[in-house]
């Protein structure tokens, strides 16, 4: 037997037929529900159980409403989802079963910055999806509700995404090569790191120590780490691999001129 809303004193609260057949007909207009129950002057509780008890009625499913612009074909912001992309392909991850649906983005907890701009690019994308922070030792969890993730990423799969095919579809190849850097940035500030490296040199005789910016990714999936250097290329960004006990997961940037423009683009995490 469904429940009913009650006041605070436990006793049902009661609305004429009038005022229950007019909050009805608003959200039959799609107008949601707080905002019916702001213009009538009737408990949001009260309103999410008239629609309810109409949805039963006519024997309507409910479907959780959403703005994915995969399924509505709605216009969406495309920088916001080229970082967004990177941040995924680095750190992120979906969960996709039955009652329990997000995209998350790890992040590291010094790095506010990073949370804040993991958490705008996921509004910016998808806006009606409640967005989260989720602490834990050491690192902040940020994380959107919503099934309509895996619309948005496709390459959501089984498995880790190093033992998976990664690969983008052409609307997400389109987006990634108009927002080059957008798509950089958000690989850097996921799996990469930009740090100062040091050597000698001898000078007039004098072994002097010398120090330089260098740009590192670092990712074991193949096709993620292509997907980089294509990318890199697109932007006549000069990399290296950077071979680590027989592993070429590392992915450097060391010549001036590029890191130059890494900086003027993507600069240090923060």
């Amino acid at each position: 037997m469904r429940s009913r809303p009650v006041t605070q004193s436990g006793r049902m609260e009661q609305h004429s037929p009038s005022i229950r057949a007019h909050a009805v007909a608003l959200m039959r207009q799609g107008i949601p529900n707080r905002i019916v129950a702001e213009r009538l002057n009737v408990p949001r509780g009260t309103v999410g159980w008239w629609r309810s008890e109409d949805r039963r009625a006519r024997g309507e499913a409910y479907e959780q409403p959403t703005d994915c612009p995969h399924c509505t074909g709605r216009e969406f912001d495309h920088a916001a989802y080229a970082y967004l992309l990177g941040l995924y392909l680095g750190d992120g991850h979906i969960i996709s079963k039955r009652k329990q649906h997000h995209l998350s983005v790890f992040c590291n907890a010094m790095q506010t910055g990073l949370i804040t701009a993991a958490e705008e690019a996921m509004r910016k994308v998808m806006p009606l999806p409640s967005v989260k922070q989720r602490y834990k030792p050491g690192c902040v969890e940020v994380k959107s509700y919503t099934k309509h993730w895996t619309c948005m990423f496709p390459q959501h799969g089984p498995g880790k995404k190093h033992e998976r095919p990664i690969v983008l579809e052409a609307w997400q190849q389109e987006i990634v090569d108009a927002h080059p850097w957008e798509f950089i940035r958000g690989l850097i500030h996921s799996d990469g790191c930009r740090i100062t490296n040091w050597t000698t040199r001898l000078v007039g005789g004098e072994r002097k120590r010398y120090e330089y910016p260098r740009y590192f990714f670092t990712n074991v999936s193949d096709d993620i780490r292509q997907l980089y250097t294509d990318t890199l290329d697109q932007l006549g960004i000069q990399w290296t691999h950077c071979t680590r006990n027989g592993n070429p997961y590392n992915i450097s940037v060391a010549r001036k001129a590029s890191v130059a423009l890494m900086d003027a683009h993507v600069g240090p995490k923060y």
